[in-house]
């Protein structure tokens, strides 16, 4: 007799939709994975989501020893001092993987037609944990960048009470800096602010015709004063008839974080260009290239590079007055496009980095 024929089998009156097969769609239905579990530690049923986690190239999980569903020695003395000693356990499971994945697993005996078997809940807590280590790296991240312009402003706040706002040679100096830092904290406040409105959906783009050439000239006015202070060419390659479909709003804040960060990390003299193209490899697809002449950006990091606060170079990012955060918006807003963002680097060369946006039907 199955172990769900067991449980009814044990009933003297069953209500309609009270059956075997009933019973299986509800236990099916349960998000969380089921494993039950007999005397002889062998799997008596599991539902469809413990197959999903721990069936092997659709292995049948039934009749199976838990020690071969699942290797690991702390679930499997749970279990089986769950079946010796009637008692309830509360376990984490770690499993290893190209994924690493968590759960925790809350084990209890129970009593049904006459059998004695232990039920294992399985609930999969690999996302809320990855969650909160994202959550803790980014108020560590924020802590640690918040604090830097802090400790500046209150040196030298401290130093102009100390008697320095009497000195003529410095005191304009000195406030020069507290400025400069608080422009710092409040361009880092807004990024986060913007930051988080993008990731938890609460901005909506407004797709429309927007001419390519004409908003990237418009960005280099922008840009202008900071370029001539390095001597840096901004050169605009787009056609004059080029058009994307995009939200303007959005994609001039996408491209000027990256004209922004040709300028500021190019060499002195060098050049910042901005090109248009339509994919032959990708139908449908337009292109949007900004390429400096900076020292280019190491290998290693170029997958982390769209990460927020990572920097490949902290202390010149800090040094120019980088938030951290820009190329992550930049990331998320082109997917919000239906879109995604590109980086090529050479040593000593460049970088490339390139809009990809789905174009106009």
């Amino acid at each position: 007799m199955s172990f769900f024929n067991s449980i009814f089998s044990a009933k003297e009156h069953l209500p309609a939709k009270d059956s075997p097969e009933f019973f299986r769609e509800v236990l099916d239905a349960t998000r969380e994975g089921i494993i039950v579990v007999g005397r002889d530690m062998r799997v008596v049923a599991s539902n469809r989501a413990a197959y999903a986690a721990f069936s092997r190239r659709g292995e049948v999980l039934e009749n199976r020893r838990l020690s071969e569903v699942v290797r690991d020695l702390h679930l499997h003395e749970a279990f089986q001092r769950a079946l010796e000693n009637d008692q309830v356990f509360d376990i984490k499971l770690e499993l290893p993987g190209i994924i690493q994945k968590k759960y925790d697993v809350h084990i209890a005996p129970v009593h049904l037609g006459g059998e004695k078997n232990v039920l294992g809940f399985f609930y999969d807590i690999t996302q809320i944990e990855r969650l909160e280590r994202i959550r803790q790296e980014f108020l560590s991240n924020i802590s640690h960048e918040l604090r830097t312009p802090l400790t500046a402003i209150m040196a030298f706040v401290e130093t102009l009470e100390d008697g320095a706002i009497e000195d003529p040679e410095n005191n304009l100096r000195f406030l020069s800096i507290i400025r400069k830092n608080t422009e710092r904290m409040h361009h880092l406040i807004n990024d986060i602010l913007e930051l988080s409105a993008i990731e938890s959906g609460n901005i909506k783009i407004q797709l429309k015709e927007v001419k390519l050439a004409a908003l990237v000239d418009e960005i280099y006015t922008n840009v202008s004063t900071k370029a001539s202070d390095r001597s840096i060419s901004l050169i605009n390659e787009v056609p004059e008839d080029a058009s994307v479909c995009a939200d303007g709003v959005r994609l001039e804040q996408m491209l000027t974080n990256l004209i922004d960060n040709a300028v500021k990390f190019n060499r002195p003299g060098g050049k910042v260009t901005v090109r248009y193209d339509r994919s032959p490899e990708r139908s449908g697809k337009d292109l949007i290239s900004v390429a400096d002449m900076g020292e280019g950006i190491p290998a290693e990091h170029l997958q982390r590079i769209f990460e927020r606060f990572y920097r490949a170079d902290r202390a010149r990012s800090r040094e120019i007055g980088g938030t951290g955060l820009g190329l992550a918006i930049v990331k998320h807003l082109a997917r919000l496009h239906g879109g995604e963002i590109s980086v090529k680097s050479f040593p000593s060369e460049g970088s490339v980095f390139i809009i990809e946006l789905p174009a106009a039907k």
